[in-house]
């Protein structure tokens, strides 16, 4: 049975909740009264047409896109509170860019231990063998001392994932990680997803990629036009899609 999300569903165990978030510039709303809520430990996967709001709704989720009304909780914060932190905030909220937006002018290790080091102020010893620990998880502890420019793509998005994974933040966003990638490359930083969905990391995930929606996701939202029509597990969503929108969509994706 699908789920749609009331009130009455709302569960204690949230790390984030949405209630009635809308977004518009002038005459276009970019998101239409969103109500969600993702549980702890679990992976969601926002899908949908380009131009539905993905990407604008995850980006709300850590206030890089400001929203006009409504309410935003991750981890028991309203991330809208007037007098928020928001560095501090974002701190705790890891975010992987679709371009991996590395520091060029540091080597590996430092980009990944320059957040615990300034945020945190952690020592740069304990910074750099945490972040040692962190590479090394992702498969690229041969590369600590190498510079983002020496890497290929997926190298470097993998890099971007430890870095998020730096702060140790009880949730982690992704926001089309995979789409600056060349074909060779995504599978490389799909199976480092999967290995952290795998170790209980709750994560968001916005994506093209159907087959990890399929194979890794607990909950798949589809969006279209500013709002979610549909949440419901992956087997029952791609199986059994009840928004006539949400039926389009699949059958577009295998008719191409």
């Amino acid at each position: 049975m699908n789920q749609v999300f009331n009130q009455a569903q709302a569960s204690n165990d949230a790390i984030i909740r949405l209630k009635n978030v809308k977004k518009w510039y002038e005459d276009h709303y970019v998101l239409r009264d969103v109500s969600a809520e993702v549980k702890r430990g679990e992976v969601v996967v926002l899908c949908g047409p380009s131009g539905s709001g993905k990407s604008t709704l995850i980006r709300t989720l850590n206030r890089l896109e400001e929203i006009n009304s409504g309410e935003i909780q991750v981890n028991g914060q309203n991330i809208q509170g007037k007098g928020n932190d928001i560095n501090r905030m974002r701190s705790h909220i890891g975010f992987v860019f679709q371009q991996f937006n590395l520091f060029p002018h540091l080597s590996v290790l430092e980009n990944v231990a320059c957040g615990p080091a300034w945020v945190n102020k952690t020592s740069k010893d304990a910074a750099e063998k945490e972040a040692l620990r962190l590479l090394t998880k992702v498969g690229l502890g041969h590369k600590a001392h190498a510079y983002p420019n020496q890497l290929s793509g997926g190298q470097q998005q993998r890099v971007a994932i430890a870095r998020a994974l730096a702060l140790a933040p009880p949730v982690i966003l992704f926001d089309e990680p995979t789409s600056a990638l060349d074909p060779e490359m995504v599978g490389e930083v799909l199976n480092v997803m999967k290995a952290l969905a795998a170790d209980g990391m709750t994560m968001v995930c916005v994506t093209h990629e159907m087959n990890f929606a399929r194979e890794v996701s607990d909950v798949v939202w589809f969006m279209d036009q500013g709002e979610i029509l549909e949440i419901a597990p992956p087997d029952e969503f791609f199986t059994r899609p009840q928004h006539p929108r949400a039926q389009k969509f699949l059958s577009d994706i295998r008719h191409h």
